[in-house]
């Protein structure tokens, strides 16, 4: 079946507004993505219809919330090729996973350990080890770039593991390069050296195939809100194994068996890491944002993506002096970072605004890569299953008519 982007776009009411009289060209998905019509009912039915907490009531309005939660679950397994429902942890976001497993997971390594984290990492894949490394006496190793292009420095990478290394935490894709990483070699890898790894999948999940055993990563994180469901809704996938040895990351009501002053007995997965009351209704609505990206099939999701960026870029690098393009993998998603001249992104940013187009500015919560390459950001288009060709041209025609502004 054709992909029609155009009957797509009817499903999101926001792409018909209007920024300063212009049609609204929405390229910051790489940031988050907008919500199609049935996720939005679905949250709207879950408040109006649904809403009584879960796994704690015998009435009906918790039966069915409960109900809605727990098929949610068996999709997010079915979408990543889990093992079981059992690994499937609802968070709050990609941010909350990464948290829960440095400190959780982290607490269970050597003190004297290392962890390999790469350069182009998100600060939620930065931080929480940080601060873990500086609780616990652990190093922190780091992989380059090769520079601009953006590509892990493999050779670097198998040259940091040695008897100390405990964990490896690396990106899928990277949400500033849109390098997409070989994440089943560099697991392969870390696993002969008998290392656990943590996969932040934020800029993969929506846009490509995921299979947690076929990769064989032991964590497994992303957010509901870039592809197309609510915000405040995450997952983490864990293998059992390494869940079932691992600490509460939070006490509370959902996560126990019992509860004495005696001592405390904890639920059996996945509810030993889902204290207090979930975001059910936004846990729920995701089950219709995985329906829709289901229908339309991510492969051809990810070639109407890949697509859109190959003939951005070629058009930025063909049409413009001037542009610097950070990103240019071989293997590339959705992402095209770049800036013009030395002139700074926000700058850029503002005026494409003033045409219209939404565009992300900044060093996009990865300070350490812009330090790097030796700059303060970039300005940041990303795709989406809602893009179109005109879209580009829209985009392009406002670069072209805001830079002379700039000299």
């Amino acid at each position: 079946m054709a992909y029609d982007v155009e009957k797509i776009r009817e499903e999101f009411p926001i792409l018909r507004r209007q920024i300063g009289g212009r049609p609204l060209v929405y390229l910051d998905n790489t940031a988050t993505s907008q919500t199609p019509e049935r996720v939005v009912r679905a949250v709207v039915d879950g408040y109006e219809q649904r809403k009584a907490n879960v796994h704690r009531g015998v009435h009906t309005l918790s039966q069915e919330a409960t109900d809605r939660q727990e098929e949610t679950r068996r999709k997010v397994r079915d979408y990543i090729n889990a093992a079981s429902e059992q690994e499937i942890i609802f968070t709050r976001g990609t941010t909350e996973g990464i948290n829960l497993v440095a400190s959780s997971f982290g607490s269970l390594l050597p003190e004297g350990s290392e962890i390999i984290l790469t350069v182009m990492e998100h600060h939620a894949n930065i931080v929480p080890w940080q601060l873990l490394a500086e609780r616990r006496g652990l190093t922190i190793k780091v992989v380059d770039v090769d520079g601009p292009q953006g590509v892990l420095n493999q050779e670097q990478y198998r040259s940091l593991f040695n008897e100390k290394t405990s964990m490896a935490a690396f990106c899928h894709v990277s949400n500033v390069l849109g390098t997409v990483n070989p994440v089943k070699e560099m697991i392969a890898y870390a696993h002969r050296a008998g290392v656990p790894v943590l996969v932040d999948g934020a800029q993969a999940s929506p846009h490509m195939a995921i299979d947690v055993r076929d990769l064989d990563c032991d964590f497994y994180v992303f957010s509901s809100h870039k592809m197309y469901g609510p915000t405040g809704v995450g997952v983490l996938y864990g293998k059992e194994k390494w869940l079932e040895k691992m600490p509460p990351y939070q006490g509370g009501g959902e996560m126990i068996k019992h509860v004495a002053f005696s001592g405390t007995t904890f639920a059996d997965l996945p509810f030993k890491f889902e204290a207090g009351t979930p975001d059910f209704v936004g846990i729920a609505a995701l089950s219709q944002a995985l329906d829709f990206i289901g229908e339309l099939g991510i492969e051809a999701i990810g070639s109407h993506e890949r697509e859109l960026t190959r003939y951005t870029q070629e058009r930025l690098l063909n049409d413009f002096e001037g542009i610097r393009l950070f990103g240019t993998a071989p293997e590339k998603g959705a992402v095209i970072s770049f800036l013009y001249k030395d002139v700074h992104p926000y700058d850029v940013g503002l005026l494409l605004d003033k045409m219209g187009v939404a565009v992300r500015t900044g060093h996009h919560c990865a300070q350490p890569l812009m330090d790097r390459l030796g700059i303060p950001g970039t300005v940041r288009a990303g795709f989406g299953a809602y893009n179109t060709r005109e879209e580009c041209d829209m985009f392009l025609a406002a670069l072209r008519r805001i830079l002379p502004f700039f000299g």
